[in-house]
């Protein structure tokens, strides 16, 4: 390798001697940032001043520190006085508190704050009598109410009014309205006047009304007259709590005739805070005076309100709801019809000032003006639901259809995100004229802004049963046939979630998913839906999400209509999750088989996934055996004694072999927990337990659901081949609407339940097969119905405590026969299996079977793992 030539050493030599200058420059700037840091150390004069002596108590450590101490710790002292007085009262109020009021003289706006935050807490815990604290603290509180801090002397002064409400009469008479007569006075400063229009407000609860008429009624007068708008606004924005307290006769009297001057007033506040008042009082006000005093001078304001300031205009949007709901009845028509016009009017202000102009490039005023119009805007979307009552639900489509379309298409997301969050109010309103608003849901569905699909899913479900029931007649057929772009809408809005970083919004969506069994059908939901479900479990990084996919995914499946579908998703569950590779799959497995425990009977569970669920005691990961660990007592639930003997067999087995074989020292001691924690347990009997009667209940209503679907789909077969074409969706669900029923089952269907015997015979007459039809449909449209809202809820005493007065309403008109000594459902021969037995899934039915050989279940991590699990006979 040749040496560089000189020229090339010499510029390498300048560029390294440069670089060292700039790192020597950098160490400099370095060196100068961190003198200040050095300069802010204490000295060690300083230390020793603020250091006590740990001997001290904590009332003598507190006196010190108020008395020789800095403000900080004086401040800390003062904050900390609520837990001296909790802690020595007599103490505190005899040593400490003299000393906090010397402080509180010369004392900070922080030493201040904290005083009269302590001050309410002390209050507010009631460490003391209200004599002593009136006696001790309230001449403090009422000393700094006119702190020249705006700040502190609105501290002081929330302190003092809530000290108002639990005062007694004669001390607020002595101490507080008597000093207020002369605090009042035009002498006085504004801030004083202010807060005596504050106080007097609150007074006005505590009097009589003699003593108000007499007393505080003058004071109010003289204050709305005051010279400063700012008073007569603060006084005026009382006069509701005033109304409240002298009745009726004297608001008309005295505080209606001085209303209907403020609303004069030429300051734009004062009018405005005169008709909020107003809008506020309207109840209080009969017929006569609504109509004759404040119709006129709520048409006065709104006529005005378009040449005054925008701050009145975003008041009057926000009002105008309440307002026409408090002088309904008394509009002419003409005057109806132009309160209608001046809400259309204010639901597009600003929107046709659209320029397309860059933001950089329109003045801040301009700015200012369209942020307002905005809040305009905002509120009519507020208020939409007042509006449809003002109008009719009825006349919603001639006089308000434009109007809603406009909110929904607003350009600015706090509009869009307002009416989302009024849908389901609308809704509701339209009743069976919900179907006019299909095209705005698939809007707001589709909506670019996130915000605005979370505000509008928070009522999805019951938008979507409306949608699916309501009408424009009383045709029995599902609406939302007519509304192709709902599937569609509801997966893109899905996808969207699932892209952003908002996953509360995306597990929430999930969540609300699960509505859709009683909405569309079970196809488009396992073709549109549940695979999906299966993709978020597998791949999403977010574990609530994969837990709400997973919850979702099984109430998919507990109402799924087709075996074959059925068997498959098993099938994905049990090798995809369970048997995965990842064992962050196998821990997503454990969880859904929790929430089958929780929605599903105890046979489905026991059948399907109680030997692929044990089977994870032997997983090479130690947090897998951990989780499974936590499970193992709901799984034991699941088994029913005698028929589950050889499934407790194979639980106890495991079990023993995890306290023998397990090496890891956490998941050991969560074992050895478990253990303790199953060994407690109460087992389950076949036969009605009365300590359990309450959950068998709730399980025989599962399992009987589970078994009518699989009658329904049996009986649909054969009416098919019968009938030589197939049942459509459309005739099934108007089926299920001609035996729609209030409970889950149909009154008029007498049900057997065999005892172990086994000798009650299904009949096979053509009649009791189409009863079995219309029953299997009216369930399965009312079990869904009755049990979605408590799907979350199902293993709760409450819900079982539901379902027990359910059954025994059906114990009017239906025959259930409990024998004495079992109850067996599973097992009797007359009954049809819930699932029929798949050579591909693990099946174990209730009964004696061959056991599974423990050492087979045990795979590596790295390999996909094979379930070696036998299927099992039914008992005879």
């Amino acid at each position: 390798m040749h040496p560089p030539p000189p020229a090339a050493a010499a510029a390498a030599m300048d560029f390294g001697q440069n670089s060292l200058f700039g790192y020597m420059e950098d160490l400099q700037e370095l060196t100068i940032i961190e003198r200040p840091v050095r300069r802010s150390l204490k000295t060690p004069e300083e230390i020793e001043r603020l250091t006590v002596d740990e001997d001290l108590s904590d009332i003598e450590r507190a006196v010190y520190l108020l008395s020789a101490g800095q403000d900080v710790q004086g401040t800390s002292v003062i904050a900390n006085l609520p837990f001296l007085m909790r802690q020595n009262p007599a103490e505190t109020l005899r040593r400490v508190l003299p000393k906090v009021r010397e402080v509180l003289h010369v004392a900070g706006v922080e030493m201040q704050l904290t005083a009269a935050v302590s001050f309410l807490t002390i209050l507010q815990e009631e460490s003391v009598s209200v004599h002593t604290y009136a006696h001790s603290f309230l001449q403090v509180i009422l000393l700094h109410l006119e702190h020249r801090d705006t700040g502190v002397s609105n501290a002081w002064l929330e302190t003092l009014l809530s000290v108002i409400e639990v005062l007694p009469k004669e001390t607020l008479r002595h101490e507080i309205l008597n000093p207020l007569v002369s605090k009042a006075q035009l002498s006085q400063t504004v801030q004083s006047r202010l807060v005596s229009c504050k106080i007097l407000g609150k007074l006005t609860n505590k009097f009589d009304a003699h003593t108000i008429k007499r007393e505080i009624l003058p004071l109010v007068k003289s204050l709305c007259q005051d010279v400063e708008y700012e008073v007569r606004s603060c006084m005026c924005r009382q006069l509701e709590n005033i109304a409240q307290g002298i009745g009726t006769e004297l608001t008309k009297s005295v505080v209606l005739p001085e209303l209907i001057e403020l609303s004069r007033d030429e300051g734009s506040s004062v009018r405005l805070a005169a008709f909020e008042t107003l809008v506020n009082l309207l109840d209080v006000f009969d017929t006569d005076d609504r109509s004759q005093t404040i119709l006129p001078l709520v048409k006065s304001f709104c006529e005005k309100s378009f040449k005054a300031d925008e701050s009145i205009l975003i008041s009057l949007s926000f009002h105008l709801g309440k307002l026409c709901h408090g002088l309904y009845g008394i509009f002419t028509p003409d005057q109806h019809l132009r309160f209608l016009e001046f809400y259309k009017k204010l639901c597009t202000l600003g929107l046709q000032q659209e320029n397309g102009h860059n933001e950089n490039q329109i003045p801040p005023q301009i700015l200012e003006q369209e942020k307002k119009y905005i809040s305009v805007r905002k509120n009519c979307a507020y208020n939409f639901p007042a509006m449809i009552v003002f109008v009719d639900p009825k006349n919603f489509h001639l006089e308000l259809y434009s109007t809603f379309f406009c909110l929904c298409h607003d350009p600015e997301v706090p509009v869009r995100y307002t009416i989302a969050i009024c849908f389901y109010e609308v809704s509701k309103l339209l009743n069976s004229g919900v179907y006019l608003i299909h095209k705005e849901l698939i809007t707001l569905l589709q909506d670019e802004s996130l915000e605005v699909l979370d505000a509008l899913i928070d009522h999805l479900p019951e938008i979507l049963e409306l949608m699916s029931t309501g009408g424009e007649s009383s045709v029995q057929e599902n609406k939302l046939s007519s509304l192709p772009d709902l599937i569609p809408a509801l997966t893109a809005a899905e996808q969207r979630a699932a892209a952003s970083l908002k996953w509360r919004t995306h597990e929430k969506l999930l969540q609300k998913y699960a509505c859709l069994p009683h909405i569309i059908s079970s196809d488009q939901i396992y073709y549109r839906f549940l695979q999906r479900m299966f993709t978020i479990m597998m791949t999403n990084n977010v574990l609530p999400v994969q837990k709400a996919a997973s919850r979702t995914l099984c109430i998919f499946l507990r109402y799924n209509r087709k075996q074959e579908q059925r068997h498959e998703v098993i099938q994905k569950l049990i090798e995809q999750l369970g048997q995965g590779k990842s064992y962050w799959n196998r821990l997503r497995f454990l969880d859904t088989c929790e929430f089958i425990i929780e929605i599903f009977s105890k046979s489905f569970f026991c059948k399907y996934f109680f030997l692929p669920a044990i089977e994870l005691t032997h997983d090479p990961v130690a947090n897998v055996r951990m989780k499974l660990c936590y499970l193992l007592p709901k799984v034991k639930s699941t088994l029913k004694i005698p028929a589950d003997k050889h499934l407790l067999q194979q639980l106890e087995m495991c079990v023993r072999k995890l306290l023998c074989q397990e090496k890891d020292k956490d998941v050991l001691a969560i074992v050895k927990r478990t253990v303790l924690e199953l060994d407690r347990m109460e087992m389950s009997m076949d036969a009605f337990q009365k300590k359990f009667y309450e959950k068998d209940l709730l399980d025989q209503e599962k399992e009987r659901e589970e078994l009518l679907l699989m009658e329904m789909e049996q009986l649909e077969k054969e009416k098919q081949q019968n009938d030589g074409r197939p049942v459509s969706d459309k005739t099934f669900e108007k089926k299920r609407r001609d035996t729609k029923t209030p409970t889950t089952l149909p009154k008029s269907i007498p049900i057997s339940v065999p005892g172990p015997s086994g000798t009650s015979t299904p009949s096979t007459s053509k009649e009791i097969k189409k009863s079995k039809l219309i029953r299997s449909q009216s369930f399965n449209n009312q079990a869904f119905h009755a049990k979605y809202g408590n799907l979350d809820k199902c293993a709760s005493k409450s819900s079982t405590a539901g379902y027990t007065s359910s059954v025994s309403g059906l114990g009017k008109t239906s025959v259930i026969s409990l024998p004495d000594d079992s109850f067996r459902t599973r097992n009797a021969s007359s009954t049809p299996t819930s699932f029929p037995s798949n050579p591909s899934l693990p099946s174990t039915s209730r009964g004696t079977g061959n056991s599974v050989d423990p050492k087979s279940s045990g795979s590596k991590d790295t390999q996909p793992r094979k379930a070696t699990l036998k299927s099992r006979k039914s008992n005879p």
